[in-house]
């Protein structure tokens, strides 16, 4: 074989791994979400703990100077208060009221310019007013019922500080800081009030929360009771006495924070507090937690709105990559499959003009050892005609040779797929079934073979003798490749093959597989297994034609074999078979083989020989002489003409014969087939007989409606062919 010509076969095609490229873009786009997602996450994890934090610095900032503002006020007030009390002294309500005038003026002087106070009150023993900052003469007013006059006569000297209350003279909304009198007797002698605006701390808690709706700053008694608050609080609302914030109060605690659901707005919140000095006053700030949610959720949503921008492209440009690789793959995938095909196709045709050549040689060869069987097997006829004189064992001797070389030739003849076919509708149970027997003994005795047939097996078109030859050769293969014995088995089924699948064509099968556990074979014999000539036996011991005969039976059929085998584990022949679907063929013209036409006794067809006379048409002489030497015998009257020209020349010279017995290939010219062809149109009465032993003549020389003698023919065959046409 010329090695460039396997050049383009054997060359590689290149490979592309799109799986491992589509994973690899499949993990970019998982990656792509998980990682902005992972990244978001930890983002707005560490954001909400910021913002907490921020909010937590934030309220202590504010408590921080809220508070400051506060001691400021109180030490001022408090200094307000005491510089009063120093004043007055121990005078009685009787000197106060008398001094009306000049204290309003001094009480004037005194608070008036403060913005935080709404007015500088005297009250008496009994609570009435004595003497106002904002008015005189003072209107007829008593605190004697109010918590603060109270408290402060019983905590005398020390100050107490009211809950919101309206003045009693100028209705102003204010809470007080109220300061006992008593004498150095410990006598109680009234009290000194300052009307603090709540509206002043308001406005600096206002600007304080710099617009902030989730910033609440506060004044606070000791005991929880609210004295300013910003925002205001509902009317009324007062914090629960038993709230962390409440008893951290009254625990005196100096500063703290806590996180609670407050008990005035029902809202979470981060509480910062501080007490006011040594007064009996907290300042507190709160931050609303939900406020702290709603900011970080906004900005994670804005956050991931602009980070989903680059992942979008990232997430569309791998989409439009996954499906321009899945076309890529697609179009790699159709142009490998083309190449193979193409390359496939090379081989295929390199192989089929080798077959061919190979072909016609061993059909030359098979056509010409047909001839010379028919020599020796007409001299053998001879011979037992003759009672053999002797020679009876030699001549059983070269008919037992004979034999095998007409089996030779057939596979010959089938491997160069020139092997006259005899096309039969098949019912494969039936058939398998037939040949169980013939095939089991083909098998040595340490191998077991059974047979399973699938129920409703569809009907095939072949040539049962080559399909049975074909199953034979795989059998024998097998049990040669089980030396110490196994199993094999031989399974019919139907199948359906799609295109695409296999090499097959679309279509319906019926596919009978050989499996046996021997040996196997490797991927090189295997390749090779099919090639003509190409066998592993030792020399002598196979002729390598088994195999490529039953790939040739089977695509004489219409259908392949094929080949699957494991080393050491044993080996499957597929044979695919396609399904007929035809309800009835009509037999083709029979032959010897396909209709033994027996109407009489050997001995009385051949008294009924004798006289007729046959044209033999043959160019192969000793084949002539031994036909000749035959029909004699028979008691027939031959004429040999060695060319179809000659014949057909002798015919139309107006001499007429009960038969002509022709070959097929002769020399000149005519064929055997043309001389059929002019005898049947010009002498329609005439009588023909062909040989030959070509299959691709064979079908021609049916559609001419004559009969046909395969070579070599047995010369019983060619008696009881002769017999009948004397009857008719």
């Amino acid at each position: 074989m010329n090695p460039t010509e396997t050049a383009t076969f054997d060359l590689p095609l290149p490979s592309r791994n799109f799986a491992a490229t589509h994973r690899v873009l499949l993990i970019v786009l998982i990656g792509s979400i998980l990682i902005p997602l992972a990244c978001l996450t930890a983002y707005g994890y560490y954001d909400y703990q910021r913002r907490l934090a921020n909010a937590d610095e934030l309220v202590e900032r504010v408590v921080r100077v809220a508070n400051e503002h506060a001691v400021k006020v109180m030490d001022l007030n408090q200094q307000l208060q005491t510089r009063i009390v120093d004043m007055l002294g121990e005078s009685d309500d009787v000197s106060i009221t008398s001094r009306e005038s000049t204290l309003h003026r001094t009480l004037d002087d005194v608070g008036g310019g403060f913005p935080q106070v709404a007015a500088i009150s005297v009250f008496g023993v009994n609570g009435e007013l004595l003497a106002n900052s904002r008015y005189y003469p003072a209107p007829h007013v008593s605190i004697a019922e109010r918590d603060d006059f109270r408290s402060a006569r019983a905590m005398a000297p020390v100050t107490y500080f009211s809950l919101p209350l309206r003045g009693k003279v100028g209705q102003a909304d204010v809470f007080t800081s109220t300061m006992g009198r008593v004498s150095h007797g410990g006598q109680f002698l009234g009290v000194v009030s300052i009307a603090l605006k709540r509206e002043y701390f308001s406005d600096y808690y206002r600007q304080l929360a710099a617009g902030d709706p989730a910033l609440t700053i506060g004044l606070y008694r000791r005991d929880g009771g609210i004295m300013v608050r910003f925002p205001p609080a509902p009317a009324g609302a007062q914090p629960a006495s038993n709230t962390p914030f409440t008893n951290a109060f009254r625990s005196n605690e100096l500063y703290g924070r806590v996180r609670m659901t407050s008990t005035v707005d029902h809202v979470e919140k981060l509480l910062a507090y501080r007490r006011v000095a040594d007064y009996p006053l907290y300042v507190a700030a709160g931050y609303a937690t939900d406020s702290i949610f709603q900011n970080w959720w906004r900005n994670g949503l804005l956050v991931g709105a602009i980070a989903l921008v680059p992942c979008v492209v990232v997430w569309l440009l791998v989409v439009f990559s996954i499906r321009r690789l899945n076309a890529e793959q697609a179009a790699w995938e159709r142009w490998q499959a083309e190449v193979a095909i193409r390359l496939s196709i090379e081989a295929s045709s390199r192989q089929l003009r080798r077959m061919g050549a190979l072909g016609n040689l061993v059909a030359n060869v098979a056509h010409d050892f047909n001839n010379l069987l028919m020599v020796v097997s007409s001299n053998m006829e001879l011979a037992r005609r003759k009672n053999f004189n002797d020679v009876e064992s030699e001549v059983l001797a070269v008919e037992r040779a004979t034999a095998g070389a007409e089996s030779l030739a057939r596979r010959l003849m089938s491997v160069a797929r020139k092997q006259p076919l005899k096309q039969e509708l098949i019912e494969p149970a039936v058939w398998l079934s037939g040949i169980a027997e013939l095939v089991k003994t083909s098998v040595r005795p340490n191998i077991l073979l059974s047979i399973e047939l699938s129920p409703d097996l569809w009907t095939v078109m072949a040539d049962p003798v080559e399909l049975e030859l074909a199953l034979v050769n795989i059998v024998v293969n097998a049990s040669e490749a089980m030396p110490r014995g196994g199993r094999i088995v031989i399974r019919c089924q139907n199948v359906r093959v799609k295109a695409g699948e296999t090499e097959l064509p679309n279509g319906e099968y019926v596919l009978i597989s050989i499996s046996d556990n021997g040996e196997g074979m490797s991927d090189d014999v295997r390749q090779r297994a099919f090639e003509p000539l190409f066998t592993t036996k030792v020399r002598g011991a196979g002729t390598g034609l088994g195999l490529v005969q039953v790939l040739a039976a089977c695509e004489q059929a219409g259908g392949s074999a094929r080949i699957t085998s494991v080393p050491g584990a044993g080996t499957t022949v597929r044979l695919y078979l396609p399904h007929h679907h035809a309800p009835h063929v009509e037999a083709p013209p029979p032959t010897v083989a396909d209709e033994p036409l027996v109407t009489a006794p050997a001995e009385e067809a051949g008294h009924a020989l004798r006289g007729m006379s046959v044209l033999l048409v043959e160019d192969n002489a000793d084949v002539a002489a031994g036909i000749m030497a035959v029909l004699e015998v028979f008691g027939c009257a031959v004429h040999h003409e060695e060319s179809a020209d000659a014949a057909f020349d002798l015919l139309g010279q107006g001499y007429g014969f009960d038969l002509v017995l022709s070959d097929v290939q002769m020399p000149g010219r005519m064929n055997g087939i043309d001389l059929a062809e002019q005898i049947i149109a010009r002498l329609p009465s005439q009588k023909v007989v062909l040989m030959t032993g070509y299959a691709d003549e064979l079908e021609r020389a049916r559609h001419l409606g004559v009969q046909i003698l395969a070579k070599p023919f047995d010369m019983d065959d060619l008696r009881e062919l002769l017999a009948p046409r004397v009857a008719q």
